[in-house]
C-alpha cells in the first residue's frame, strides 16, 4: 500500500491506525475453513474484499457529510472532500489489481457484483427518503443491497476460494446475506439506543433514512400520529428535542421491539442453513460471531 506520494501516505496511516472489526475478512477466513481450507486465494480475497470495503467507508462520509468514523474524525473532516474520495479510488484501485495480478478473477466477479449492488442500494435509499414513501418490503431491499451484499460476497469467496463445488459456495452466500441483513437492522437500532457507538443518536432521522422502527411506527399508528411523525422527519429532523421525542415514541409504539424480531429472524434463517454444514472448529466460531454481531454494543 506503500506510495510515492507523501500525502497519500500520510492518509493511508490514518486510516491503518484506526480499523474497524474487521469482521469481513472473518467470514472469508472462517467460510474457508468451512468449505476445505485456507488457500492462497483466502488470503487475496480477504485482503481484496477489506480494501474495497475501506474504500467504500471513505466514499460515504463524503456522501453523508460525515464528520466521524469510530469515534475518530473521519478523512474528509481532516482533508475535505476531493482528498477522501481520491484515496478512496486508490483502495478501490489497489483491491482490483491485487486481484488482476494473482489472477483471481472469479473473485473479482463475485466482489464487483456486490459493490454495484451496494451502489444501487445507496441511490434507492437516497430517492426514497426524498418522498419518505418507502415501505417495509423496500427496506429490506436497501439493506439487503447496501450492506449484505458485501458479507454475503465474503462468505462467497471465502467458499469459492476453497472449493469449486457450486452448491456448497451458493450456500455459503445465502448464509452471509441473511447474517449481513441482520449486522444492518442491528445498526439500524443503534440509532434509537442509548449506547456510545462514536456518533450522536437520531442520525438516520435527521438524514431522512426510513429505517425499520421508523417504518413500523408509521403503519402503526393514526393519521394525526403519522403527520406529526412526517413533519419532524421532514421539517425538524435538526432539532434535537423534537428527534428524541419522536425516539420514545417510536419507543413506546413497539417500534424497536418489532425490529429485534426481525434481526432474529435473520439471525435464525442464517443458522438453519449453517446446521445444514458438516461440525467443525470454524463452524463453532461463525456461529460466535454471528451471535457477537447481534448483541454487541457498539
Amino acid at each position: 500500500m506503500r506510495s510515492h506520494v507523501a500525502l497519500l501516505d500520510k492518509v493511508n496511516y490514518y486510516i491503518y491506525q484506526r480499523k474497524g472489526k474487521q469482521i469481513r475478512p472473518m467470514f472469508i477466513f472462517l467460510s474457508a475453513k468451512m468449505c476445505g481450507g485456507v488457500t492462497d486465494a483466502t488470503y487475496i480475497g480477504a485482503s481484496l474484499v477489506e480494501l474495497l470495503h475501506t474504500a467504500t467507508l471513505v466514499h460515504d462520509d463524503v456522501v453523508d457529510d460525515a464528520y466521524e468514523r469510530r469515534g475518530f474524525f473521519s478523512i474528509n473532516a481532516l482533508w475535505k472532500n476531493k482528498i477522501a474520495v481520491l484515496v478512496g479510488d486508490y483502495f478501490l484501485s489497489k483491491g482490483l489489481l491485487l486481484a488482476l495480478d494473482t489472477q483471481n478473477y472469479h473473485l473479482l466477479h463475485i466482489t464487483s457484483d456486490a459493490v454495484k449492488k451496494m451502489s444501487e442500494g445507496e441511490l434507492l435509499q437516497m430517492e426514497k427518503a426524498r418522498r419518505l414513501d418507502i415501505d417495509e418490503s423496500i427496506y429490506f431491499e436497501i439493506i439487503k443491497n447496501k450492506t449484505a451484499s458485501l458479507i454475503a460476497a465474503a462468505c462467497e469467496v471465502g467458499a469459492a476460494s476453497a472449493t469449486n463445488n457450486q452448491e456448497i459456495i451458493e450456500k455459503m452466500r445465502l448464509i452471509g446475506e441473511h447474517i449481513g441483513i441482520a449486522f444492518q437492522i442491528k445498526d439500524d437500532l443503534f440509532d434509537y439506543g442509548e449506547a456510545d457507538i462514536g456518533k450522536p443518536r437520531g442520525i438516520d432521522i435527521k438524514e431522512r433514512k426510513m429505517t425499520l422502527p421508523l417504518i413500523y411506527t408509521l403503519n402503526n399508528c393514526t393519521y394525526k400520529e403519522k403527520k406529526w411523525i412526517i413533519n419532524i422527519v421532514k421539517n425538524k429532523n435538526e432539532d434535537r428535542k423534537e428527534v428524541n421525542t419522536l425516539i420514545k415514541f417510536i419507543h413506546d409504539k413497539g417500534g424497536i421491539k418489532y425490529t429485534e424480531e426481525k434481526m432474529h429472524e435473520y439471525k435464525l434463517r442464517a443458522f438453519e442453513i449453517i446446521k445444514t454444514i458438516e461440525e467443525s472448529p470454524a463452524k463453532t466460531s461463525l456461529i460466535d460471531l454471528v451471535n457477537y454481531i447481534t448483541e454487541r454494543n457498539y
